[in-house]
């Protein structure tokens, strides 16, 4: 009997072909099993998180919020709620994730791994789009200014993008091995949310509370896509460096964490 070619297992060309089909297949599946083929589809992808920030920019305006800076309300909710939404969410996809997809692992080239960048992949696309829309509406109505420098928002929003994947990897593989991270990662990402400097300026504060905040890696982030939008209008604090290396140590963390659930993952 002839038998049918199969692609060399160690090449790292066909490696990659296999996980690129793998992550396509799994992002398609995520996308109808959340937004289904009804109404506006995948068009949620990023109605949803635009809906959110401009709920918050409505509330903010409304609430005549002081942010103690010449800048508008609809510029501090574009530039933080938005990288709220990129940094959360991935964790919030990723946590759980692995139980409702047990049986997809049945075949052998759907790895933990995939699951995660399929979900994670989701949810960095939408709140870009989210943002890059928003932005683009923002000022051509003229509420806000188009970016000072657009490589400082693009290198600031990769690097945000970045915290949210480690951080993902990390809160996704521990959920794995203990109910707690479910329960506690919830209320605990809203506690982040008024320290994360999306609803303040580091600038604007006392001296101690500057050197607090700045410990947290998505301040730095958020400061960072701020300079590139309003550079000239603020005085912005960041260190990305520090962040670089707060992220890196994560990621190393979770792929460790990863490796050893994946282990012990058993498919239906």
């Amino acid at each position: 009997m002839e038998e049918t070619p199969q692609p060399s297992q160690s090449s790292l060309a066909a490696s990659w072909t296999i996980q690129r089909r793998v992550i396509g297949a799994l992002l398609m599946r995520e996308v109808l099993t959340r937004f289904g083929r009804h109404n506006i589809g995948f068009l949620w992808l990023f109605v949803e998180p635009m809906l959110f920030t401009l709920g918050v920019t409505v509330l903010w305006t409304l609430a005549g919020a002081a942010h103690v800076s010449d800048l508008p309300i609809a510029a501090f909710a574009l530039t933080g709620y938005s990288s709220v939404l990129l940094w959360r969410n991935m964790p919030n996809r990723c946590i759980g994730a692995i139980e409702p997809n047990l049986a997809l692992m049945y075949h052998r080239h759907v790895k933990v791994m995939d699951i995660f960048a399929a979900r994670i992949l989701l949810e960095a696309a939408g709140a870009t789009i989210s943002f890059m829309v928003l932005g683009l509406f923002f000022t051509l109505i003229g509420w806000i200014s188009p970016p000072e420098d657009i490589g400082k928002v693009m290198f600031a929003w990769l690097m945000l993008g970045w915290f949210g994947f480690s951080l993902a990897i990390f809160m996704g593989a521990l959920a794995e091995q203990s109910e707690v991270v479910d329960k506690l990662w919830h209320p605990f990402s809203y506690l982040l949310f008024p320290l994360s400097g999306a609803a303040y300026m580091v600038d604007a504060l006392p001296t101690a509370a500057q050197e607090l905040v700045l410990y947290l890696p998505m301040v730095h982030g958020v400061e960072l896509l701020r300079e590139g939008y309003f550079g000239s209008k603020f005085k912005a604090h960041y260190d990305m460096g520090y962040m670089a290396i707060f992220c890196s140590v994560l990621t190393l963390l979770g792929m460790a964490k990863l490796r050893e659930i994946s282990r012990k993952v058993m498919p239906e």
